[in-house]
């Protein structure tokens, strides 16, 4: 079996642990409490389907190698439904998978470097980064080092897996905050000083219910102080957070109960702690040695068709070549990246061995899973990008639209989860085919629009920083419960920090498409000169918005509008106990 190039994460001990708890649940040694509180910090879910897991592999700033793609298409593939769904938070997913084949699919992932371990609950979660940190024209350096230091220093923490809440950690590489550190419990963002690599630091952001931006700690701290900053916020967090109260865990609400002063009181007070003692060191990794592949070169012909010219123009980013060198704006001339757009997040087996492939044969070896649930491949040589064309085309994935309103971000929704009320996928990709039936949201400015969907007022999709936020819930009409969505409208993140959508209007889910047309050309209408999507929906008065969608809003539901999107009869509003909250 071909050994992995890039670093293991997984330890063999944590299967044979997660074994020997499950047969003692089984034997009732174990009460079910304890065990599920120890199989969510193993990535082990349960579904709204009875008797069905949800495994969340643990996939730090969503970098893969084709070792690693293997081996979750062979899980996908024995265990699963055939597909794997990348998250916000660049980690797989698979779902309807019985208890019994956890072991073997644990083992499976182990071999590849892979795993589950604090992958879900009351956990530092996987510590999240710009897909394109490692080779940003625009970021100062490269941040993934970093980001891979403190995933290491936090997988088996002696507190990491007893928190009062999860803990999420975000790294970008530039002042754009790509990877949305001002909604994390703790962020970091790349800045150079006086020839110094260091982050600012953000703490205490969060979305769901609640929304907050992240509180600046620090300025700018040098990149050496980092690791005592993220043991000292966990050690803050430990001892701090509500325990009594999950609804009210997060570390936002302890920011909240100390409010701005206290809580970098208490930072600077426990921060001595871990200066005293020495701890939280970090140890930077060996940068991966890949090296990219020679080109393969195709003729001219392949390079002047319509299709290939629309994908590389919709797909290709320019890379700076050397992610230590200064930064000036300017890319290689030899080496480009080229994102892959899935599907509401879905990536099936043969994708996955096919993308493993063409890293290892086209590009470093490596893929990169992004927060908006696509794939970027780095490192292609551009005399290969008609080679790169074709193979991708062969299995499905040279789509286009990526990045424009009809890519839209959605979390797993009804489908699956306990805690959803609607189904987010169903009026995800209803969106999406609304926008390309009416051949709009692919060009033009309005193509910028970022739409996000959840299923529930939590934050899997996070509707909350979206140009155009829904999320589901339902409301009763003649004594008959009916699925609706609540507009957020002009959130987003950059380098101000974070905004949170302005909750404006509920709409019937099955109108949400039509509404997302009408908002898109209400922008086209009245937008000013130059205006974003971003800026419009911002500064738009949501009277107008109303107005805007007219009936949409106003008229009292059909009879066939009872059934949530992609149902044919009846909606009824099933929530359980959350286990999911991504």
């Amino acid at each position: 079996m071909t050994t992995s190039t890039l670093p293991r994460f997984s330890d063999p001990r944590d299967v044979d642990e997660f074994v020997a708890k499950l047969e003692g649940f089984e034997r009732g040694e174990i009460g079910p409490d304890e065990f599920r509180a120890f199989r969510l910090v193993r990535g082990v879910y349960g579904q709204r389907q009875e008797g069905r897991q949800m495994i969340r592999v643990k996939i730090p700033f969503g970098r893969l190698d084709d070792v690693g793609l293997e081996a979750l298409a062979d899980v996908a593939d024995r265990w699963s439904r055939g597909f794997g769904h990348v998250t916000t938070r660049q980690n797989v997913q698979l779902h309807f998978v019985d208890m019994a084949n956890v072991e073997a699919l644990m083992h499976r992932l182990d071999e590849a470097g892979l795993t589950t371990r604090e992958a879900c609950g009351n956990s530092v979660r996987s510590v999240t980064a710009c897909e394109l940190a490692e080779v940003c024209a625009s970021a100062p350096f490269d941040a993934t080092p970093y980001a891979e230091a403190v995933t290491r220093q936090f997988l088996r923490h002696p507190l990491a897996a007893s928190l009062p809440r999860k803990f999420k950690i975000a790294f970008s590489g530039c002042a754009n905050d790509c990877a949305k550190a001002a909604i994390h419990d703790l962020g970091f963002i790349a800045e150079v000083r006086e020839g110094q690599k260091g982050f600012r630091v953000v703490a205490g952001g969060g979305l769901s219910s609640s929304p907050r931006n992240a509180l600046v700690l620090h300025d700018w701290a040098h990149a050496s102080e980092i690791g005592r900053i993220g043991e000292a916020i966990v050690r803050l967090f430990h001892r701090l957070g509500n325990r009594d109260n999950r609804a009210r865990a997060r570390m936002k609400y302890v920011l909240k109960k100390l409010g701005d002063d206290g809580f970098r009181a208490k930072y600077a007070e426990i921060r001595a702690e871990v200066d005293a003692e020495a701890a939280g060191e970090l140890t930077l990794p060996v940068p991966y040695a890949g090296t990219p592949a020679a080109p393969v070169l195709s003729d001219a012909d392949a390079r002047r068709t319509p299709a290939y010219l629309a994908w590389r123009a919709a797909s290709v980013v320019a890379q700076k070549a050397d992610p230590e060198a200064p930064s000036d704006g300017a890319s290689d001339d030899g080496y480009v990246a080229v994102y892959v757009r899935l599907l509401l997040g879905d990536i099936t087996s043969a994708q996955m061995r096919a993308l493993g492939k063409i890293a290892r044969e086209l590009g470093d070896g490596t893929v990169r899973l992004t927060i908006d649930q696509n794939i970027l491949v780095p490192w292609i040589d551009k005399r290969s990008l008609p080679a790169l064309f074709a193979r991708l085309s062969a299995v499905e994935l040279a789509r286009l639209d990526l990045h424009t309103a009809r890519d839209v971000t959605s979390c797993q929704g009804a489908d699956t989860c306990n805690l959803a009320v609607t189904s987010s996928r169903a009026v995800a990709k209803a969106i999406g085919d609304k926008l390309e039936a009416e051949g709009i949201g692919a060009e033009g400015d309005a193509a910028r629009t970022l739409i996000k969907v959840s299923g529930c007022p939590n934050s899997c999709g996070q509707h909350h920083i979206a140009d155009l936020g829904f999320h589901g819930g339902a409301k009763t009409v003649a004594g008959q419960a009916v699925p609706v969505y609540q507009l957020h409208l002009g959130g987003g993140v950059d380098a101000r920090g974070a905004r949170f959508g302005r909750q404006v209007v509920k709409i019937v889910a099955r109108r949400v498409p039509d509404a997302v047309v009408a908002l898109l050309r209400l922008y086209d209408a009245e937008r000013a000169a130059d205006e974003t999507p971003a800026a419009f929906f911002e500064r738009v008065d949501g009277k107008r918005v109303v107005a805007a969608l007219g009936d949409l809003v106003t008229a009292p539901p059909r009879d066939d509008e009872g059934a949530d999107v992609g149902e044919t009869s009846g909606f009824l509003v099933q929530t359980g106990a959350g286990e999911c909250a991504a």
